[in-house]
């Protein structure tokens, strides 16, 4: 399913106007189905759908691993997922009575209750990592986005290491774009505990959470984290920094040294 569509618009410079097509990305509806019981319907661009599904059961701690599956459908046209679990029993014990609406676009729910986040283990493997190299990695992140390029309608999100770019993706939903690189992450076994998340949108505490349940060190952004994202990174040791736009950069928990050695 294509995830641009065109549309005849017009378009208004100074005092002429032209009639021409412009690129618009598609946003989607997506419904999941857990042992054929509906669980949620996300607003989000139809690509990597599978990392999707993955990435979000995955992130809200609700699947612990590829062996919890038993199977997953796909249903494109249709626009649905059917996921099978081994242990169903466990699955809706744990998601009974913890849905939460959230500030995420595309219509973000997350599974748990935000304040038990301060109960979650801290993370130990803390990241060294330059200044420079991190205004190095978000030059080559945004110039990775081709969906925003041509539609200015979608968040990026990358997954990195001290060496580079691993993973890329796009979503209309920041949260999902995460979700999708979590997803990969898990079904290709990527050890998470060194690496970095780039995103361009707004750090806020979902962002955060769907991080640390995965044990990830570190969340750059060439946005504004909100200021729970920050008491949770502080709380849990993760390192945030926003605004990395050109040569600046704001750090708003945990140290990196001021040029590369």
């Amino acid at each position: 399913m294509k995830d641009i569509r065109s549309y005849p618009i017009y378009r208004i410079k100074g005092q002429g106007m032209v009639l021409e097509d412009d690129d618009i990305v598609v946003e989607y509806p997506f419904t999941i189905f857990i042992d054929d019981e509906e669980i949620i319907t996300l607003l989000c661009t139809p690509k990597s759908l599978k990392y999707l599904v993955l990435g979000f059961l995955y992130s809200e701690g609700l699947l612990e691993g590829m062996e919890s599956i038993d199977r997953i459908q796909i249903h494109e046209e249709n626009g649905c997922a059917y996921v099978y679990l081994k242990n169903a029993n466990n699955f809706f014990k744990e998601l009974q009575g913890k849905r939460t609406i959230t500030s995420g676009c595309g219509k973000g729910t997350v599974f748990y209750n935000v304040l038990d986040s301060f109960k979650s283990k801290k993370i130990e493997n803390k990241i060294e990592i330059e200044i420079d190299k991190i205004k190095d990695f978000m030059r080559d992140f945004s110039r990775k986005s081709e969906i925003f390029l041509l539609t200015g309608g979608v968040h990026s999100c990358g997954l990195y290491d001290k060496s580079g770019i691993l993973i890329f993706e796009e979503d209309i939903g920041r949260h999902n774009a995460l979700d999708k690189i979590l997803g990969q992450a898990l079904e290709k076994d990527i050890d998470l505990s060194d690496k970095i998340i780039l995103t361009s949108g707004r750090i806020s505490s979902e962002i955060i959470l769907k991080v640390a349940k995965r044990g990830i060190p570190m969340v750059v952004s060439r946005s504004a984290p909100t200021s729970l994202a920050i008491d949770i990174a502080q709380e849990l040791n993760i390192g945030l920094i926003g605004f990395v736009r050109g040569e600046k950069l704001n750090i708003y928990n945990g140290s990196i040294p001021s040029s590369k050695s």
